[in-house]
């Protein structure tokens, strides 16, 4: 069956840059001047324009950029019963990994209305006539801000990654029943969290097992907070065992490391669909498109054309719209200058 996408896809991994309004109403919004008509109003317009800059850059695959959640993962711990606040461990100097809201479970952690990702799938498929993709961090990220003081609740941190296993995977059928197609899960936290490899993966397919979405892929980069990564950004320490998720692509970062281990792809046996980050999203440069062509044309002396998706490294949220929507051009027409080698 021939591939719909086309030859060398273009998409992206999920967020989209915050616009310098959005930020302000962000400000205005906790200091309780926005009713919930306003707050309504006030993400949606935020989506259109995640939409409208990826439509007019070309890109394949979009999403809703992830406009309506906050530094990827914290404003999902909203809708979480059990949960209580514990603040955070540095307030000041340099926003960091250490600067982010703490929380600890005083319960079993429920999530009875679910993620919101069906509510944000549903606004994106009524808003574009592009291919759209939804995005949902896996059980290890949804754990992260989470902390263990003892073992009163869950025993340890395995146990409640367990438990969002059984979340997020509700949350996925959710979206397939709302006619998701292409589901892409996000786990930076493969790459951080120390521990078991083979126990990670159990973890990615529990979430995974029974999703029938036609394209399930799984992002695995080192972390994104304030442009800075936080795991060792090495993938080959992830082989064989990665091989086992049951996935149709795998996604992850080259353009931030130089196009270190480009040949991964052949190295490790990869038997599936292979997006490689080509956009470096935690540098101020603005990449020519040729220079995007160079790093595909790396990547296809070890990845059959028909088997790479092209990408940025991770989410825009951390970089200035203007920048962003730079780099997203750069992307399409560095890849549009391959597909025309390629097709010549």
């Amino acid at each position: 069956m021939p591939e719909p996408y086309g030859l060398l896809p273009t998409t992206v991994i999920g967020s989209h840059a915050i616009p310098s309004w959005l930020w302000t109403a962000l400000e205005a919004m906790d200091q309780g001047k926005y009713g919930p008509t306003d707050v309504r109003e006030t993400f949606d317009d935020a989506v259109n324009l995640a939409i409208l800059d990826q439509e007019r850059a070309g890109i394949d695959v979009i999403t809703d950029g992830e406009m309506r959640r906050w530094y990827f993962v914290q404003s999902f711990f909203k809708r979480f019963e059990g949960l209580e606040s514990v603040g955070v461990l540095r307030k000041t100097g340099v926003y960091g990994y250490d600067s982010v809201p703490r929380y600890r479970p005083v319960a079993r952690l429920k999530v009875p209305d679910g993620l919101g990702i069906v509510e944000e799938f549903n606004y994106l498929k009524t808003h574009t006539g592009r291919k759209i993709k939804a995005t949902c961090p896996g059980p290890l990220t949804l754990t992260i801000h989470i902390q263990l003081h003892d073992d009163k609740v869950y025993r340890n941190r395995l146990e409640l990654a367990w438990e969002m296993a059984g979340t997020i995977n509700r949350e996925l059928k959710a979206l397939v029943e709302a006619g998701a197609e292409f589901i892409q899960l996000d786990e930076p936290s493969f790459a951080i969290i120390p521990g078991e490899t083979r126990e990670w993966i159990r973890l990615i397919n529990a979430a995974l097992d029974g999703v029938s979405a036609k394209k399930l892929a799984l992002h695995v980069c080192f972390g994104n907070l304030a442009s800075r990564p936080r795991g060792k950004r090495d993938y080959g320490r992830f082989f064989p065992e990665l091989l086992d998720v049951k996935c149709d692509q795998l996604v992850f970062e080259f353009a931030n490391r130089e196009m270190k281990e480009a040949s991964i792809w052949k190295d490790a046996g990869i038997d599936r669909e292979f997006g490689a980050g080509v956009i470096d999203v935690k540098s101020f440069y603005v990449e020519r498109p040729e220079d995007v062509a160079e790093r595909v044309r790396t990547l296809l002396q070890y990845v059959p054309a028909d088997k790479l998706w092209l990408t940025p490294d991770c989410g825009f949220f951390q970089l200035p719209r203007w920048l962003c929507f730079l780099k997203l051009k750069a992307l399409v027409d560095g890849v549009r200058i391959v597909r025309k080698e390629l097709s010549g």
